[in-house]
């Protein structure tokens, strides 16, 4: 089935994003990412139903590099959703989620303090999560969408940190686009998603 882009959650710019970053961000670059998932779905039909897989290997392979095409595709989808989700609050840490962030960090600053200091470490994103296994809170860094994450935690903070997400807006100074994000953070939408996945 084909995967549709999905709609910005908000309209205009957030504070802090320029319009020109916002559409090269979201209706180029996550628009891409959607085409190219369902190019890779397409060409793996074949291979699924009956297709001649014979060759496949782990050194190079048509269904190898398909494969990995789709992990990194998919995720850089996903991984955008979840961004543009809690973009455009009024950065006010509030609810069970900040509470509970309070409660593992010891404050709530303490926790903003890590995470931020996780987006200046990580080449790519730095992702709040909710580990369904340990039944905890944890940030994860990903260098590239297909690597870092960790099969059965559940984004609920996504922060691109990618040069694409600031570059146009703040220049090489990555620090003030992340002190940026926080100030116009949707924690509403973050609850509503640590509530459906903390159950």
């Amino acid at each position: 089935m084909k995967y549709e882009p999905q709609p910005l959650p908000f309209s205009g710019a957030p504070e802090g994003i320029s319009e020109k970053t916002l559409t090269t961000h979201h209706d180029k670059l996550y628009v891409g990412y959607v085409n190219k998932k369902n190019e890779i779905e397409e060409k793996l039909l074949p291979l699924q139903n009956g297709g001649d897989v014979a060759s496949a290997n782990q050194s190079y392979s048509e269904l190898r590099a398909l494969k990995d095409g789709e992990s990194f595709s998919a995720n850089g989808v996903y991984l955008h959703e979840w961004y543009f989700d809690v973009l455009a609050g009024d950065g006010v840490p509030q609810g069970a989620l900040a509470d509970a962030l309070a409660a593992q960090h010891g404050s709530i600053e303490n926790f903003l303090k890590y995470f931020a200091a996780c987006g200046m470490a990580a080449r790519g994103w730095a992702v709040l999560a909710f580990d369904t296994k340990d039944k905890a809170l944890k940030v994860f860094i990903c260098d590239a969408h297909n690597q870092g994450g960790v099969w059965g935690a559940i984004p609920v903070i996504v922060l691109d940190v990618y040069e694409h997400a600031y570059f146009m807006d703040y220049g090489s100074d990555r620090k003030a686009y992340i002190e940026s994000f926080f100030k116009q953070l949707n924690w509403a939408r973050a609850n509503e998603l640590f509530a459906a996945i903390n159950k």
